[in-house]
């Protein structure tokens, strides 16, 4: 896995550590036990990651264990931001094992700030879809059958 830095982060982690502005890491840990309402696990937005790939999916020459930030999840792929400074987007059929190296924001409902963004989101997509929806053919009768 590599050393470890005088904060329990391997040393490829560091750096990516730093870049998110070195956040307190004491606090982030996961919750597995006690009230089910006091409970936070699972991966998170920015999560410091390890993952085994499949290497039966991969060139002869390539490393299977790719490390980095978790930068979003959807129901086909994983996009992670590497150590290698570089965006990859991993299938989860190949995806064999991932290790949580350290959690880097608070549990998605203790998450204010990302609550936030999300609210913003939402009312930069729902602007542009009336955006769409007025400029679309037949302006905006889309509501009309038939």
């Amino acid at each position: 896995m590599g050393r470890k830095h005088t904060n329990g982060l391997p040393t490829w982690a560091k750096n990516m550590w730093e870049e998110l502005g070195s956040p307190e890491l004491e606090g982030m840990e996961a919750v597995t036990s006690g009230d089910l309402l006091d409970r936070r696990y699972g991966l998170r937005r920015d999560d410091l990651v390890e993952m085994l790939l499949d290497a039966r999916a991969l060139p002869d020459d390539k490393e299977p264990w790719l490390r980095g930030r978790l930068v979003s999840s959807g129901k086909m792929t994983v996009e992670i931001l590497a150590e290698d400074g570089k965006l990859h987007y991993i299938s989860r059929d190949v995806i064999v094992e991932v290790i949580l190296v350290a959690h880097m924001r608070p549990a998605y409902l203790d998450d204010v700030e990302l609550m936030a963004f999300e609210r913003e989101d939402m009312k930069r997509r729902n602007k542009l879809n009336e955006k769409v929806e007025k400029e679309g053919e037949g302006r905006d009768d889309t509501h009309l059958w038939g």
